[in-house]
């Protein structure tokens, strides 16, 4: 049910987006209402989840205790298995045919429109896999905090795993994934030793890390590397051999304009 209600939902409402031609900031804000009118319907006691109080008292999970040490590491592991394979699933769409046809839709829509690729279906199958991994992380979130209620569904909560891509590095599958460990700590900590300033700490790493590291915590390396390179200088290299033969343009291909540079960063 987690995989199979979310996935509809998700798809239903992606193809009527798609369809219309919905992208950009539009479909941020529109994703954003339907999330928030769906919090407003669960707040509701006439659904039959709890209202405000959502469903709660949650004791067993297929017959064994959740208070039990030993279910709470199998919730852990399962969930650490459950990442590991949204990764690797991710990264194999990603260096597929599918996923340079993805980035060429992202760059430039319409050229890749044109050279005869249906965009629709494309963007239609990354937006409803990924209501999937949401319903998947949904089923193994709830079980291990005890309690689900629609405060859950807040346009909060997007806005923060947004800040978790933009601190762990935009572009990259590692970078949401250490940008969430890294938020979640840190809050982790600050709400515990000094809760007043924790959401002055987040607006200022988020800033911090929007203006001095386009690219996320993930491209700390390759600046280092960058740095290290150049004795320690931040500037460019400079090269001393022979210039290089002028390239020959190669035919136009939808490959190569996947793998040029990311112009936003729609999801």
């Amino acid at each position: 049910m987690c995989i199979v209600v979310p996935g509809t939902l998700g798809g239903v409402f992606g193809y009527l987006a798609f369809r219309s031609r919905i992208k950009g900031v539009y479909l941020s804000i529109v994703t954003q209402a339907l999330t928030f009118a769906g919090m407003l319907l669960f707040f509701r006691n006439e659904t039959g989840f709890g209202g405000n109080n959502g469903l709660t008292d949650f004791k067993q999970f297929y017959g064994y205790p959740l208070r039990e040490s030993s279910t709470k590491v199998f919730l852990y592991v399962l969930t650490i298995l459950a990442l590991v394979l949204a990764y690797l699933s991710c990264r194999y769409l990603t260096v597929s045919k599918f996923g340079q046809v993805l980035k060429s839709v992202r760059d430039d829509e319409p050229k890749s429109r044109f050279s005869g690729y249906d965009t629709l279906h494309y963007k239609w199958f990354a937006w409803t896999f990924s209501t999937i991994l949401c319903g998947i992380a949904g089923a193994l979130y709830v079980p291990q905090v005890g309690i689900i209620n629609p405060s859950e569904m807040e346009p909060a909560n997007s806005i923060e795993a947004v800040i978790w891509v933009a601190i762990g590095g935009r572009g990259t599958l590692f970078g949401p994934i250490l940008g969430a460990v890294v938020v979640n700590g840190a809050k982790s900590i600050f709400t515990v030793v000094a809760p007043d300033i924790w959401l002055f700490f987040l607006g200022g790493l988020f800033v911090l890390v929007t203006l001095l590291l386009p690219q996320g915590l993930v491209g700390l390396g390759s600046l280092v590397k960058f740095k290290t390179k150049n004795g320690g200088s931040a500037g460019p290299a400079v090269e001393t051999g022979p210039p290089p033969a002028p390239a020959v343009a190669d035919p136009p291909s939808i490959a190569a304009e996947g793998s040029s540079t990311p112009k936003g960063s729609e999801a």
